[in-house]
């Protein structure tokens, strides 16, 4: 089994969950309705919970200590797609990217279910009962907007357009892809992509919306950032980096 390339993968999984993690925790308290504000700050607390669980399981491997991970790498170590790093924006905005990312979330987790790294396998099978509910919940909200006032449903559509590009990042194949193929750990992103795509459709036509095609915006996954996620890291890390050896 190549171990660098399943380390990347990880690294992948571990860096989305954690920087959408702090994305959806900027609701708290100021979500548009109090059930919503539980809501995000439930879903972030999933979503860190699961970038520690890969961390660990980069510990494992010997890349580090978890918390190390999370909080003393730059941005240019980091592998999330920048779709993840996005500034919150309004709630359509929101909502939009939990939709695409929490359904790519639903792919992915499936496929590797069935992954040739038993500890990720397992992983797997436990974090999609969790993501489930993610996913309905964007589903649901998809639909409301759509569904909602005219200014909804075109706020709705302008994030879809603004964001497809980012969401498709995704999917940005590794340059280890292949050892990953080989290894039986994952399928190859564009069939992951194309699966992505059969079930998002139908749900955005729940909600009256559509996909406008447009080229992927590429290169999180290989380390190249906006400048929101230093300024992102800059807020998350720093307490821990005031005193790393600090015990809380």
């Amino acid at each position: 089994m190549n171990e660098e390339a399943l380390k990347n993968l990880l690294f992948r999984l571990a860096d989305d969950e954690l920087i959408m993690g702090h994305r959806h925790s900027e609701w708290t308290g100021t979500a548009p309705i109090l059930e919503e504000d539980i809501a995000l700050s439930s879903i972030a607390q999933d979503e860190i919970g699961h970038a520690q669980a890969y961390y660990t399981l980069l510990a494992n491997l010997g890349a580090g200590q978890a918390d190390d991970l999370a909080f003393t790498r730059q941005a240019g170590d980091f592998h999330c797609a920048q779709l993840c790093e996005l500034p919150k924006g309004d709630w359509a905005s929101t909502i939009a990217r939990q939709f695409f990312y929490d359904a790519a979330e639903s792919v992915r987790l499936a496929a590797l279910t069935n992954s040739g790294y038993a500890p990720l396998a397992q992983l797997a099978r436990k974090l999609s009962g969790e993501e489930k509910y993610h996913l309905l919940h964007a589903r649901s909200w998809i639909k409301h907007l759509g569904h909602g006032t005219i200014e909804s449903r075109l706020r709705l559509q302008a994030a879809l357009d603004t964001l497809y590009p980012y969401a498709l990042g995704l999917f940005e194949p590794p340059p280890d892809e292949a050892a990953l193929v080989a290894d039986g750990i994952l399928p190859p992103e564009s069939e992951l992509r194309d699966r992505w795509r059969v079930m998002i459709e139908p749900l955005l036509a729940e909600g009256r919306v559509i996909i406008v095609e447009a080229p992927p915006t590429y290169g999180g996954r290989q380390g190249r950032h906006t400048e929101h996620l230093t300024k992102l890291l800059d807020d998350m890390q720093l307490v821990y980096r005031t005193d790393p050896q600090a015990e809380w």
